[in-house]
């Protein structure tokens, strides 16, 4: 049986948590760690959450069975509640939000317990967020923040060289609130300009109306340029768990247009900040001022505000706490 530092139980059911653990892994790697990732494998689409759940769970469970089988970790994570949910063998739990948060009612009914349990048994606490940790049960393990890192695409374009006038993230556009993002673009909409919604199964497209351009799922450097090429980041999730996106988008040069949502999500109070007018329910009149009145000193500021989650930032966060941490 081979011997490695750490194990990483990837739950990956999304591509943004999938490129999570591998620039986690790369990260422990880089402070001289040895990794292996336990990739859960794909599960079909079900009708209900906690069916949903049960299925990831048992998946990332048999990934982590597999791995163990065949080498001896000094320390495991497992990436995000699901994945611990039915753990093999006691570890560290990587999250960015809870199910005690993002589960409510019917949709958590047998995860919120059992979350309970992890929570108490765990070796370690990993949060994307201090806002995930708060909402997290409580648990006598100790917690490290470790976000994930957002660097922007160099060199930017500067304002006048984006054609693109807003774009929009929908995987889940229940979640990220599509609805309330069209109707305020066709409020708000001037001449030729456009919005592209990114992320949206084309089965799952709604009546996009004038101006809207569905771009699919794109590879991350593909999406990444029409960030590069946009003047604004047109979001209204009715909950947001870290908000990765936003963070790529400011990143990029985006302004951020957005309603206020619960959840851990980082970016809201930098949009406040940056310009207090784009942070709001009326997203219309938001819009207009994103686009036809911007704070002119919107990007560096951002790029300031930013620094807590550059790669450097965050490499100095796992190497000098998470992994003297985890390999006690």
């Amino acid at each position: 049986m081979s011997s490695v530092d750490v194990l990483l139980v990837s739950l990956g059911s999304t591509g943004g948590l999938r490129a999570a653990d591998e620039q986690l892994a790369e990260l422990l790697r880089d402070a001289g760690a040895t990794v292996e990732i336990a990739k859960s494998e794909p599960q079909r689409q079900v009708r209900t959450m906690a069916l949903t759940d049960l299925l990831w769970a048992r998946a990332s469970a048999d990934a982590a069975r597999a791995a163990l089988s065949r080498s001896s970790p000094r320390a495991i994570i497992y990436s995000s509640v699901t994945a611990a949910l039915f753990w093999p063998e006691r570890g560290a739990i990587r999250f960015d939000a809870s199910a005690a948060e993002n589960r409510a009612g019917h949709h958590g009914i047998w995860q919120r317990p059992l979350e309970r349990r992890r929570f108490n048994e765990a070796s370690l606490l990993i949060p994307w967020s201090e806002a995930a940790l708060v909402e997290a049960p409580p648990s006598p393990a100790k917690s490290i923040v470790v976000p994930a890192a957002v660097e922007g695409v160099r060199p930017q374009r500067a304002r006048d060289e984006r054609d693109i006038a807003a774009i929009s993230y929908a995987s889940d556009p229940e979640k990220k609130g599509l609805e309330r993002v069209l109707s305020a673009w066709a409020k708000a909409r001037r001449g030729s300009e456009r919005l592209l919604i990114a992320g949206l199964d084309p089965a799952r497209q709604p009546d996009l109306g004038e101006g809207v351009e569905l771009v699919g799922t794109l590879d991350p450097s593909s999406y990444r340029e029409l960030l590069g090429r946009s003047k604004i980041f047109l979001c209204a999730p009715r909950r947001e768990d870290f908000g990765i996106a936003q963070l790529e988008a400011l990143a990029d040069g985006c302004q951020l247009v957005t309603a206020p949502a619960a959840g851990g999500y980082v970016a809201l109070d930098m949009a406040r900040q940056l310009d207090e007018r784009l942070v709001t329910d009326d997203l219309a009149p938001a819009i207009r001022s994103a686009l036809d009145d911007p704070r002119p000193d919107y990007a560096a500021r951002a790029s300031e505000l930013l620094e807590p989650f550059r790669r450097a930032s965050v490499e100095q966060i796992v190497s000098s706490d998470l992994l003297p941490a985890l390999l006690i």
